[in-house]
């Protein structure tokens, strides 16, 4: 009875121990690190995409109603509200009435002079003829439900901020910095304290993704034939030779005089023709893409493409050409890649580095189309596997990483473009050469993408006649059902 009474006791005490023991792991030692520590630094706030805001619709009022409320509320002690009595001649436009309260011009006067604002009698509000900021939508912080003020005017979007200095998220914020900085006269501007939104003027979704570009020469064939317009295409987009290579080599192997201009025109002919079957064909895409941002040089100026690959087949499922490192084109990206999808799969992941851009253009998606395309940024930072996150999706962004080095290698003939239509034709010819003609080592070296008609080639020049003659039949079905691919 006594051995049994102490192995009890020892149980319990053992108890106790593991208790302490996981009390003191889950306080100081982090089993799985899913974020940088630096994420949770002030200086890092700056790449990170605050919420979407508190959305008030206010009901409209109208100031006889308003008036008729005082005269219940004060009864005796109203003093009716009479027009404004004007002492000279006044150039308020007649039609002008007060945005809040809907009074008509003879209760409004001006408040500055000539300066242009206006102060209604009735609600005492102020405001100018020309502004359109009184509206029947309010954005608030969802912090504190403070009204956002439009801070800064960019060039796709509105800077709206939150500048409550008593906001949860702000105060928050404000413990994190640095003491010595708060000394500085502008100490706080190395920050992002305040709540802030971005309220886009120009909808992406909105726009066409089947829009061909013009001037393109025509299929009509006068000097040479389809054979040579294939040689030019395999030599130039397969064998990554520059215009003047593929000029030179067509001489000096075949005796075909051409030149580097016209070698130009075939290729970009071929690329509008091939472009709208590469971007709807259906890639069976999974429930993980992953995306990243390379520059290449357009006049000398640094200009970015986007890819977005499909891990479960590496195809290239979305892409963009922009003078601009913004959200717009990644947008334009993602739609692209969305393009078969009406609802995300389940357990869907994007995976990404940490710009900022891919956050954000996740939150416009949640906007435009609610909860059936609600989806979080998985983000790899950095090159090593600090973190948990990183050690597991590193395989994915290497893909993507090692895409880009494969495309520079085509582009690096080119020393760069001479605008921007030349390198989305250039991109949307090497996209089709990397889905559907190269053969990969991950694939066994058979393409990505296996065609029944491309199968009946016996070689590359015909492969690209057939990807032409696809590319005219999909214009075709695209016209049929109203796309803008005229």
């Amino acid at each position: 009875m006594d051995i049994i009474m102490y192995l009890i006791q020892l149980v319990q005490y053992q108890y106790k121990i593991i208790g302490n023991l996981l009390n003191f792991i889950c306080r100081y030692i982090p089993l799985k690190q899913w974020a940088y520590d630096d994420s949770h630094s002030p200086k890092y706030q700056k790449f990170k995409i605050d919420e979407l805001p508190l959305i008030l619709k206010v009901e409209p009022w109208d100031y006889r109603d308003f008036m008729s409320y005082l005269a219940w509320r004060y009864k005796d002690d109203y003093k009716p509200i009479k027009p404004v009595n004007r002492r000279s001649d006044c150039d308020i436009d007649e039609n002008c009435k007060c945005p809040c309260c809907n009074a008509p011009y003879i209760y409004l006067y001006k408040n500055n002079g000539s300066k242009g604002q206006l102060w209604c009698k009735v609600c005492q509000t102020k405001f100018s003829p020309e502004e359109n900021r009184h509206t029947s939508l309010k954005l608030r912080c969802p912090y504190c439900t403070h009204t956002l003020v439009p801070k800064k005017d960019r060039k796709h979007f509105i800077v709206h901020k939150c500048v409550n200095p008593n906001c949860s998220y702000y105060v928050k914020n404000l413990r994190k910095i640095n003491k010595d900085d708060l000394q500085e006269e502008h100490g706080k501007s190395k920050y992002k304290l305040h709540y802030i939104y971005r309220e886009f003027t120009l909808n992406f979704f909105k726009m066409d993704l089947n829009s061909l570009p013009k001037n393109a020469s025509s299929l009509k064939f006068s000097k040479f034939d389809a054979n040579i317009m294939g040689l030019c295409l395999t030599m130039h987009v397969n064998l990554r030779m520059s215009l003047r290579q593929t000029k030179y080599a067509l001489k000096d192997l075949y005796n075909i005089d051409i030149s580097h201009q016209q070698v130009a025109n075939y290729c970009k002919t071929a690329a509008i023709c091939i472009k709208p079957f590469v971007d709807n064909y259906d890639y069976q895409a999974d429930n993980i893409m992953t995306a990243d941002e390379t520059y290449i040089k357009i006049r000398g100026v640094k200009a970015f493409i986007w890819f977005i690959m499909n891990p479960k087949n590496r195809s290239i499922i979305g892409y963009r050409v922009s003078q601009e490192r913004d959200v717009g084109a990644c947008i334009l990206a993602m739609r692209m890649a969305f393009r078969h999808f009406t609802k995300l799969p389940e357990n869907f992941k994007f995976i990404a580095d940490g710009y900022s851009a891919y956050v954000l253009a996740a939150q416009q998606f949640l906007r435009e189309f609610g909860d059936s395309f609600k989806f979080e940024i998985t983000q790899v930072i950095g090159l090593t596997n600090d973190d948990a996150v990183s050690k597991e999706y590193r395989p994915f962004k290497q893909m993507i990483e090692r895409l880009n080095r494969t495309y520079k290698l085509s582009y690096r003939p080119t020393n760069g473009f001479d605008s921007v239509d030349g390198a989305n034709y250039d991109l949307a010819l090497w996209v089709a050469y990397y889905n559907f003609l190269r053969p990969h080592e991950f694939n066994k070296y058979k393409v990505l993408n296996d065609i029944e008609l491309l199968r009946g080639a016996d070689n590359m020049p015909g492969k690209w006649q057939l990807l032409i003659f696809l590319g005219q039949q999909q214009i075709l079905k695209l016209q049929a059902e109203g796309s803008n691919c005229s």
